[in-house]
């Protein structure tokens, strides 16, 4: 992966969770928050993961760009916790939602259209907590936001800056495929896809309206969203100079999941593994990297 080298000043990362009202839906969004702090950072045990982190520490005085993190299908928030932390040392206040029932703790809805309508709405709900209800509010650069998604949350990603999404048969009870309409938010700048899932955007101009800079980052070993799911957006934005594409060598589908403590790995537990001579420790190391050089530069 090539990337380049930049000079910035790195902070310290607070972490606070906290719970939003999703009153569209009249339920809770549980909400992974990671920010710059002046507060050193202490050792905390966070679900499986030990994180360096200042436990509801204070925001930094000044002006911060949003980031927000859309995870896959089944996942957790915690799951990308090393890529919000290195933003938030870097200068980024960073939320990670927990999609209701599309999660590690409720999948319920996994596979229906109720999901595919769902997730874009938990994504704007986000934004508009962020930007009207928050404390954080004052801080927030509300012309400087990018949408992170991997896997399903490259669907998500997609839905929310303009994408015309189509379910698939198995995702409606009479067995029929349907447009669906989704809100498009322009609050959101640019976008960052992480082995994105696209079949939903595989109509005729489903993805005609997304004309801001993409970041899209692709394994070369994903078996679950293979190649032709980069060819849909490259072949469906308006703009595809718009769009820059990096091939991750040897990359799979999970190698983009913050690297698991090693009792968490295990050949039964797919996520965990990649491909033979994969070192994801060092890939998200570069990973990070780019991500943030993007970010920099693609306002």
């Amino acid at each position: 992966m090539q990337i380049r080298k930049h000079e910035r000043q790195s902070f310290y990362a607070g972490c606070q969770f906290v719970d939003i009202e999703d009153h569209e839906h009249e339920n809770v969004l549980p909400l992974l928050i990671m920010y710059p702090t002046y507060q050193e950072e202490q050792v905390e045990k966070m679900g499986p993961y030990t994180i360096s982190a200042a436990q509801d520490a204070p925001l930094l005085n000044g002006s911060f760009p949003l980031v927000i993190i859309s995870h896959g299908d089944g996942s957790t928030p915690l799951a990308y916790q090393t890529l919000a932390q290195f933003l938030a040392r870097n200068g980024f206040i960073v939320g990670v939602p927990q999609h209701p029932f599309n999660n590690r703790e409720n999948n319920t809805l996994s596979g229906t259209i109720d999901n595919l309508k769902n997730r874009p709405t938990h994504i704007r709900t986000v934004i508009d907590w962020f930007l009207k209800e928050s404390p954080f509010s004052p801080s927030i650069k509300s012309n400087n936001i990018s949408l992170i998604g991997h896997s399903m949350g490259g669907y998500t990603a997609l839905a929310v800056a303009g994408g015309v999404p189509t379910s698939f048969h198995s995702e409606s009870p009479d067995q029929k495929p349907y447009c669906l309409s989704v809100d498009q938010d322009k609050r959101v700048q640019s976008l960052i896809l992480l082995a994105p899932a696209t079949g939903w955007f595989r109509e005729r101009g489903a993805l005609e309206d997304v004309n801001i800079p993409i970041l899209m980052i692709t394994g070369e070993k994903d078996t679950i969203t293979p190649s032709f799911h980069g060819r849909f957006v490259l072949n469906g934005v308006s703009d595809a100079e718009k769009v820059q594409h990096i091939v991750v060598e040897n990359g799979g589908h999970f190698s983009f999941l913050s690297p698991f403590p090693d009792f968490m790995k295990s050949p039964t537990f797919l996520p965990s593994q990649d491909s033979e001579g994969f070192n994801r420790k060092e890939f998200h190391e570069d990973l990070q990297n780019t991500i943030l050089n993007f970010l920099l530069h693609s306002f």
